[in-house]
């Protein structure tokens, strides 16, 4: 399995959870701010600023999915993962 096709099952992944009507509001709620504070035009710290500029896409993007899938039952997480899995390597198969 190629890198490209890891990237597409947790794209695919992330979003079937955002699906799910399972999933807890909080977690929805956390992992859509980390997507959007990716697509903000701008940052709340500028990136002129040396180092902290950088650092906080590396630190509130990654931060705000963890918390988020820590709402998320691990028993929800490994059947959409399952599932997921099987799918994708259904397509990548044909």
């Amino acid at each position: 399995m190629t890198k490209i096709q890891k990237i597409k099952i947790e794209l695919a992944y992330y979003r079937a959870l955002a699906k799910d009507h399972r999933t807890p509001l909080m977690a929805k709620w956390l992992i859509g701010a980390a997507v959007a504070y990716l697509l903000m035009p701008f940052d709340l710290i500028p990136d002129f600023i040396p180092v902290l500029g950088q650092l906080d896409d590396l630190i509130i993007v990654p931060g705000l999915i963890w918390l988020g899938l820590r709402c998320i039952p691990m028993s929800l997480k490994q059947e959409i993962r399952r599932i997921v899995e099987q799918d994708q390597q259904a397509h990548f198969s044909e």
